[in-house]
């Protein structure tokens, strides 16, 4: 086949959950079939960094800074917006020239399907695509503005969320319906999805994580300290970590005095720094890798409140044998049994007790890190994960696999 896949905001470094699942994704894929990746690079970011990782595909990459939030331009983009049919938060990503050079692609050599690549990538496709088109759907978008107006407690700034959302809602299931196939990453998403947009064909494919690269390995663990992980300038992140450092850590404290707390992953805001220092927390920024961080915890913590879709960052603690602590938001849409994979609890009082009885309990912690190993190094390794991604290219393109 020949697959046309379409992502705005680039690929590399691979930095967070939705980029490390697109592109393992696609490595998989370009082993296989000939893909031609459509995407877009923003201030200092280098496509070529991009085209090296993925040797067997061909990548384009056209420049498109994305206004950040709190931004003059995303402020901008928002007024724009009001104006038109797109959610700020897709009006932002819109590109005419991904656009373009999307049409180049498809008269240049026949396309066997498109890859619509998050929601995002849908603001930039013509309007008539002669193949057919599957989309991608890392999350449910109109579901993470809707939590977040839901965790708004300023009136002006709850109304403006509401707005958001409902724009969000309408596009999204406009998307699902127009799309040959959408692919989602949870049974719990595709429930939503099909809800939102009755009639369209919506599948699931559980998320994956590479079982070599997060293994468990002989560095020891620090009894007492925990770890955050995921991009910081992703607010769902932000938003759960300054509550836990608000809410859940003192309680933790009150018991355990000398536990740590390390939050590692990029882009901190100043806001957070400051937070984690009140806190007596660590913040790393970007890190080359993970793994070290996650190799030194006893517990790593998840304490999120907003989301969509599923976190990869569990899935990375547990293929490194890691006891895991999260809300049932943070641990949504995952194939795992609360109790035997990790610990689940949503308040700070029963979030805190949980910590304090992993920390306590190494034998406890060891018993849910291996049942979690287990767990992803049998079902959920990428490369069983991308051919049942590539196994709907096939059925809607009509190419035998």
């Amino acid at each position: 086949m020949r697959i046309l896949w379409i992502k705005v905001g680039g690929l590399f470094p691979v930095n967070t959950g939705g980029r490390r699942r697109s592109f393992e994704t696609i490595a998989a894929l370009s082993l296989r079939h000939q893909v031609v990746l459509l995407t877009t690079d923003g201030p200092g970011e280098d496509p070529s960094l991009l085209a090296a990782a993925l040797p067997e595909c061909e990548v384009i990459s056209v420049p498109h800074p994305i206004p950040k939030r709190g931004s003059a331009r995303f402020a901008m983009a928002l007024a724009r917006s009001w104006f038109s049919s797109w959610p700020v938060d897709l009006w932002r990503c819109r590109s005419r020239a991904l656009r373009e050079q999307i049409e180049i692609e498809l008269t240049k050599a026949p396309v066997d399907i498109c890859v619509a690549d998050f929601l995002a990538s849908v603001p930039s496709l013509p309007d008539v695509i002669k193949p057919p088109v599957l989309l991608f759907e890392h999350n449910v978008e109109s579901q993470i503005w809707r939590r977040m107006r839901d965790a708004e407690k300023r009136l002006w700034a709850r109304l403006l969320l509401e707005l958001e959302w409902r724009k969000l809602r309408r596009v999204e299931a406009k998307a699902c319906k127009r799309a040959r196939r959408t692919v989602a990453v949870s049974e719990a998403d595709r429930a939503q999805l099909s809800a939102l947009a009755p009639g369209a064909d919506i599948v699931a494919i559980p998320t994956g994580v590479d079982t070599t690269y997060f293994a468990p390995g002989n560095t020891p663990e620090k009894p007492r300290e925990l770890v955050f992980t995921g991009a910081m300038d992703w607010f769902p992140n932000e938003d759960g970590i300054l509550r836990f450092f608000e809410t859940t850590l003192p309680l933790v404290r009150r018991a355990l005095p000398d536990v740590t707390l390390t939050v590692v992953g990029r882009n901190p805001t100043a806001r957070l720094r400051a937070a984690a220092e009140a806190a007596g927390a660590r913040v790393t920024g970007t890190v080359d890798d993970v793994r070290p961080f996650l190799a030194a915890a006893a517990v790593c913590v998840v304490p999120l409140r907003i989301g969509g879709g599923t976190r990869l960052k569990i899935f990375e603690a547990l293929a490194m044998a890691k006891a895991v602590v999260s809300t049932t938001i943070g641990a949504e849409g995952l194939p795992v049994i609360p109790g035997e994979h990790l610990l689940i609890a949503d308040d700070p009082a029963p979030f805190a007790a949980a910590l304090v009885e992993l920390l306590q309990d190494p034998a406890r912690r060891a018993a849910l890190g291996a049942a979690g190993r287990q767990l992803v190094e049998w079902q959920f390794a990428w490369p069983q994960v991308a051919r049942r991604f590539e196994q709907h290219l096939t059925e809607v393109s009509g190419h035998a696999s």
